[in-house]
């Protein structure tokens, strides 16, 4: 259950939720605490739908899918794992970002970081007891990323009053920023990330709802908690006067509060979050081929090397391709309101949870975040078609 938990929530954790937290915080200062207490609801309401419908019913999101419109299940495939490659290359070139800042004085580039991390998930996923293996793995580096960031906040000293403050009545409200950051949350390959754990672990049925829907509420405050401390850190060094760089934004945080340490410190913490990415990102991915006439149990290992293989390919012959990485986050927009929409449908169909029931203020709330999430998605679509296309 806490495997689940923070697989979900360090899949979250990537390189992009990094800088969106840094880039925001900059913008709207102390009040974008309201927008990651909104997210958090948000979050909340779409995971404990998604975690609770998958496993009572124990299939995964492309099987019910599939029953409640035949074939949307390979089409939920398809995107889900386009948008998990195409970030999956991004939180690589973090990986070997990370690495750089740790050991560039000993002639580490980014690539040879890439290359390493790489290679660190493939043994864990070749183990034979690989998703204990994985549970392990994520727990004690999403412990160590919020050890580093504590300390991190305290070293730039946030004015507490005013985040708490700001947070619950902000001076300015920005949709953008909640959506972008739920969206990095808990869409695309997030959403499922940690119900498939759950499922590939045998943890099913009505009996299993209370941890299952304890293991999602986990997930999400972690993620939260990461998030707020962040953003409290990058809150401090503004408050004191500093700058933040437009290269690296959340670099500069660290080495404003804490000199080379606090750069170090971001250097693991970058690494961390990419690595245990990565796996998030290749584990789920990979889960969308698992279906009748589809990938067996016995190529789901081949299948994930191959998975970061390839991102690891792409990323050495194109570096970070900012057009594909940009389709892609668009793409995992779409992701969260049509896969959540998917499974609430299946929900109402008796064939696939006969004696189930979801709680009426959870679909009714699932359904909100669908319509929301779905509207803001086609908006996000026209303002990146209107830059290809302006009139």
């Amino acid at each position: 259950m806490l495997g689940a938990a923070f697989l979900m929530a360090t899949s979250a954790i990537g390189p992009g939720f990094l800088t969106q937290t840094t880039v925001f915080t900059g913008q709207f200062l102390a009040s974008f605490g309201f927008a990651i207490f909104i997210s958090i609801i948000i979050d909340v309401i779409a995971q404990l739908n998604v975690w609770r419908i998958l496993t009572v019913n124990g299939k995964r999101a492309q099987e019910l899918a599939s029953e409640s419109i035949p074939g949307s299940g390979w089409f939920l495939a398809v995107i889900v794992c386009f948008g998990g490659l195409a970030f999956n290359i991004g939180n690589l070139a973090g990986a070997g970002l990370g690495l750089e800042v740790l050991f560039g004085n000993l002639g580490m580039t980014p690539l040879h970081g890439a290359g390493v991390s790489a290679l660190v998930a493939i043994l864990i996923f070749t183990r034979k007891d690989a998703g204990r293996a994985m549970d392990m793995f994520v727990k004690v580096l999403g412990c160590l990323m919020l050890a580093l960031l504590l300390y991190v906040v305290l070293e730039s000293r946030p004015p507490l009053l005013e985040a708490a403050h700001r947070s619950l009545i902000p001076e300015e409200i920005s949709p953008r920023a909640i959506v972008t950051i739920v969206g990095g949350t808990v869409g695309g390959y997030i959403t499922f990330a940690g119900a498939h754990r759950l499922i590939a672990a045998g943890v099913v049925g009505k009996e299993s709802l209370r941890d299952v829907t304890s293991s999602a509420i986990s997930g999400i405050v972690l993620t939260g908690i990461v998030r707020f401390l962040l953003f409290l850190a990058a809150l401090g060094v503004l408050s004191m006067g500093f700058r933040l760089d437009a290269k690296n934004p959340a670099a500069s945080v660290f080495e404003s509060a804490a000199g080379h340490l606090g750069l170090m410190f971001f250097g693991l913490v970058m690494w961390a979050a990419a690595i245990t990415s990565v796996i998030g990102a290749a584990f789920t991915s990979v889960s969308f081929l698992k279906t009748k006439g589809g990938l067996g149990d016995k190529w789901e290992t081949p299948a994930i090397i191959a998975f970061i293989l390839a991102s690891l390919a792409i990323f050495s012959l194109f570096g970070r391709p900012v057009t594909l990485l940009v389709w892609a986050g668009t793409i995992n927009g779409f992701i969260l309101p049509i896969g959540l929409g998917l499974i609430l449908l299946a929900m109402h169909r008796k064939k696939s949870l006969s004696t189930y029931r979801n709680p009426i203020w959870l679909s009714i709330g699932g359904w909100l975040v669908v319509a929301t999430m779905l509207v803001f998605s086609l908006l996000t679509l026209g303002e990146e078609l209107s830059k290809i296309y302006p009139r």
